[in-house]
C-alpha cells in the first residue's frame, strides 16, 4: 500500500512538472511578441508614469512598450515631452548641464488644479495639520489616520500647502511645485537626496558624456509618497525569457543532454 501512495505522489509530481514546464514554456519573447502592442504603457510606476507610443520622427518612436508587461523597454527620444528641471538649491551635475524632467501634474489623478475645490470658499482652509479622518481622496488615502508615510510622524499638511493646494510646502513655509518633488521629499530624507544628486539613486537618461544633456527621473516617478511604508518600491515584473539562447536558432542542443548525463552517472558509479 505504501509502495502504490508512493507511485501515485510521483507521477502526481511528474504531472505538476511537466504542466509547469509547458507553461513556462510559453511564457517566452516569440510568443509575446506575438501580441498585439499596447497603446498605452508606464515608465516606472504603473498608473503614474504613463506614456502613449508615438513616433518622433518617420520611423523612430519615442518609446518601445514591452507586450508583456506594458512597460517601457527603451527610448527613442530620451528627452520626448521633458522640461527644464529648475532651479535647485544646492549645486550638482543638473547645474553644469542641460537637466530635463518629465512633469508630474499630467500624471497625478487630481490636478484640477486643486485648488477648483480646494479655495477656501468651496473647500474651507483647514484651521490646523492635526490628523483627521478625510472623506475625499479615499483612494489616494485610504485611512487618514494611518498615513502609510512618515510611521505618524508626518501627516498631509506636512507636505502639502495648506493654503495653496496646486503646491507643496517646504519647513520654512515656501512654496513647492509638484514638477520638483524632490525639493519635498529631501527636507527629511536627506542621505537619499544627496544620493540622488550624485546619481547613486535613481535613474538618468540620455548623453553619457559629462555636461551632457540628461533626463533626470524624480522621485514620485517611482515611489508612491502615500503608501512608501507598506509598498516603498514597486517591482517591475521581468521580461520572458528567450525562445532559445542568443547564438541559436533552435533546440537542437538539448537532445545529448540525457545521453550525456546517463553517461556520466554510470561512469561515476562504477567509479565508486
Amino acid at each position: 500500500m505504501k509502495r502504490l501512495g508512493t507511485i501515485a505522489a510521483a507521477l502526481s509530481l511528474a504531472a505538476g512538472l511537466f504542466t509547469a514546464g509547458a507553461l513556462h514554456a510559453a511564457d517566452t519573447y516569440k510568443d509575446y511578441m506575438k501580441k498585439e502592442a499596447p497603446t498605452d504603457c508606464f515608465e516606472s510606476r504603473e498608473g503614474y508614469s504613463n506614456v502613449a507610443p508615438a513616433e518622433v520622427k518617420p520611423g523612430v518612436p519615442n518609446v518601445k512598450c514591452s507586450n508583456k508587461t506594458g512597460g517601457v523597454l527603451w527610448w527613442g527620444d530620451p528627452y520626448d515631452g521633458t522640461e527644464p528641471m529648475g532651479d535647485m538649491p544646492v549645486e550638482a551635475d543638473y547645474t553644469h548641464e542641460e537637466a530635463v524632467v518629465k512633469p508630474r501634474t499630467g500624471q497625478l489623478k487630481y490636478f484640477m488644479p486643486c485648488t477648483a475645490c480646494h479655495n477656501g470658499s468651496t473647500v474651507p482652509y483647514p484651521k490646523s495639520k492635526t490628523p483627521r479622518a478625510l472623506v475625499m481622496h479615499q483612494d489616494i488615502v485610504p485611512d487618514a489616520l494611518d498615513l502609510q508615510h512618515g510611521r505618524k510622524a508626518i501627516w498631509c499638511l506636512d507636505c502639502h500647502n495648506p493654503r495653496n493646494r496646486d503646491t507643496l510646502i517646504d519647513h520654512n513655509g515656501g512654496e513647492i511645485q509638484f514638477n520638483q518633488p524632490q525639493k519635498l521629499c529631501g527636507k527629511c530624507h536627506g542621505e537619499v537626496y544627496s544620493d540622488w544628486r550624485d546619481g547613486i539613486h535613481g535613474k538618468r537618461i540620455g548623453q553619457w558624456t559629462k555636461g551632457g544633456k540628461k533626463r533626470w527621473w524624480v522621485c514620485t516617478e517611482c515611489h508612491n509618497p502615500h503608501m512608501v511604508q507598506t509598498k516603498r518600491f514597486q517591482p517591475i515584473v521581468p521580461e520572458p525569457r528567450p525562445q532559445f539562447p542568443r547564438t541559436r536558432t533552435n533546440a537542437d542542443h538539448e537532445k545529448g543532454h540525457g545521453a550525456v548525463h546517463a553517461t556520466g552517472a554510470a561512469a561515476t558509479t562504477g567509479g565508486h
